[in-house]
């Protein structure tokens, strides 16, 4: 019985901090907004509608409420800009990302799975232990042998 009520106070933690800093979905429009500035220089309404299978007034609400929290600049038909803040999350967000599929192929699991899941769990995982995921990673690199035994398991 213990368990779990342990697994559910750690349920009610687990969204009360996530939930208080920024929406899953609100970091996942941050990443596409950079992703796309990164690649055309610029992003737009449309360009994001596609990318996030959603529809264009969907978008626009979304692009109002981060602008509202102070994470982009956005004026209808002038384009999106991301502040520093904006920029900050989804720069968070891209290493958080890019941490998980170095790891998951180091696991063994091909790219586009491990680009995947990454893109599943990138929101959900603790600073700390991400920390953690990159040491680990940076360990398995300096010591091959281990890393082969692994593989040969």
């Amino acid at each position: 019985m213990k368990k779990g009520k342990e697994r559910l106070e750690s349920i009610k933690a687990a969204h009360q901090s996530v939930r208080n800093q920024h929406s899953t979905r609100m970091e996942d429009y941050l990443e596409v907004i950079a992703e796309l500035v990164e690649l055309k220089g610029y992003a737009t309404t449309l360009d994001v509608s596609r990318y996030m299978n959603v529809s264009a007034p969907s978008v626009t609400k979304m692009l109002k409420r981060l602008d509202e929290s102070g994470f982009l600049e956005y004026e209808k038909y002038h384009g999106i800009n991301l502040t520093q803040k904006g920029s900050q999350v989804a720069e968070t967000i891209r290493q958080k990302h890019g941490i998980l599929v170095e790891f998951f192929e180091i696991l063994g699991i091909g790219h586009d799975t491990a680009n995947q899941d990454a893109e599943g769990v990138e929101h959900h995982l603790n600073p700390k232990t991400i920390k953690q995921l990159r040491k680990f990673i940076t360990f398995l690199k300096a010591n091959p042998k281990v890393l082969d035994n692994f593989k040969n398991l």
